[in-house]
């Protein structure tokens, strides 16, 4: 059974931009310039200049290239897939502790990563007791504030701007120490706490 063959809609003069998705496939298979330039029958300057869409290729050479790395000619057309969370819409969660308001800015169904906003009242804390999430890594970004992050060992005080990665083994808890002001908090957890849930 034949599929059905849909054209690409391409504004008049315009030249579909192919290059950045052809330079991410060679790169996720290990490919050097030279390697998929030596495999595709072309010279390495056409294949850094195709990667940097500044030469139209013909679509037998196109088609080459893409056999040559296993990558269906159509994948360097289809519509980019995102999915938006607006800040207004973001759903509040609770991810740990008190006197955080926290928004889940990554959609629920997204298992790779997780990104909350936090907006931690002064005194607010991850709770007495060191916790661990079901995570590989997990950053802690101080966007506003001040907050300390209590490990066994050791305490860390971030400030705006300061980042902080560690593993989500790792046993941790947090507070804002401030007495007057609230902190800004992003936390992106990989892969998604609940993600085997």
């Amino acid at each position: 059974m034949h599929g059905v063959t849909k054209p690409i809609s391409v504004e008049p003069g315009a030249r579909a931009r192919i290059g950045a998705r052809l330079r991410a496939a060679r790169l996720r298979q290990g490919l050097t310039l030279e390697k998929l330039a030596d495999a595709a029958g072309v010279t390495k300057s056409f294949l850094s200049r195709l990667e940097r869409d500044e030469t139209s290729p013909s679509v037998a050479t196109l088609q080459t290239v893409c056999g040559a790395l296993s990558l269906p000619i159509g994948a360097l057309f289809e519509a980019p897939e995102y999915e938006l969370v607006r800040g207004t819409d973001a759903p509040a969660i609770l991810l740990v502790g008190e006197g955080a308001h926290e928004r889940l800015l990554t959609p629920r169904a997204q298992p790779r990563v997780q990104v909350v906003r936090s907006t931690i009242a002064p005194g607010g804390n991850g709770g007495a007791e060191l916790y661990t999430l079901d995570c590989d890594v997990e950053v802690v970004h101080v966007l506003a504030g001040a907050i300390e992050v209590v490990m066994v060992d050791s305490t860390v005080r971030l400030e705006a701007g300061d980042t902080l990665t560690l593993s989500g083994r790792e046993p941790h808890t947090w507070r804002n120490v401030s007495a007057h002001d609230p902190a800004e908090v992003m936390w992106v957890i990989a892969p998604a706490s609940w993600h085997n849930a």
